[in-house]
């Protein structure tokens, strides 16, 4: 396919449009090679970005095909070279391994559970309205997400978050729960 652009070819088509797609089949797979075996992070779209350089220069371009073959490469190399920097300066991203993630935290859940005893917890549930103290319970005992709440109580996702804010803004307000809670 190399042969298809000569200095014949180059000078002739020098205003014309399929000039580009000539130089694009002539170079592209050479140009994709060298920016893998360099490391490229994202090789093909790295060379998208060489030969968008390359186009609006093509007519500028002067010593024939060795030339431009020259040009092609050196826009090559230069976006190389921005590869590799930005690859350095970004953070490495590792792939998230739950197996070997040996973190633990315990949730304000179980902070507040080992604070409070049992009855304590089924007391302050007592003075909710029904509706709110179903919600907590789904939620924060059975661990249930909103949607299964909601489809659990044939209500919207909407109305069981309002449930659950209503409920805790009310044991906020309970003397018994200020004593648990951080201001």
């Amino acid at each position: 396919m190399t042969d298809a652009l000569t200095d014949d070819v180059l000078r002739a088509r020098a205003r014309d449009p399929e000039l580009f797609n000539i130089v694009y089949r002539t170079y592209a797979s050479q140009v994709l090679g060298y920016l893998t075996a360099r490391g490229v992070e994202d090789p093909e779209a790295v060379m998208q970005e060489v030969f968008l350089a390359v186009l609006p220069r093509l007519e500028t371009v002067t010593g024939g095909v060795a030339g431009l073959r020259t040009f092609v490469f050196s826009v090559a190399h230069a976006r190389m070279v921005d590869d590799h920097r930005r690859q350095r300066r970004a953070p490495v991203e590792l792939p998230f391994e739950p197996d070997l993630d040996r973190r633990e935290d315990t949730s304000a859940e179980t902070e507040v559970l080992q604070k409070i005893s049992p009855q304590e917890v089924l007391d302050l549930l007592g003075g909710l309205p029904d509706e709110q103290r179903e919600v907590l319970s789904l939620r924060l005992v059975g661990g249930l997400t909103v949607d299964q709440v909601a489809d659990i109580m044939g209500k919207t996702a909407g109305a069981v978050k309002q449930l659950q804010r209503r409920a805790l803004v009310k044991l906020r307000e309970e003397s018994a729960v200020k004593e648990y809670v951080v201001p």
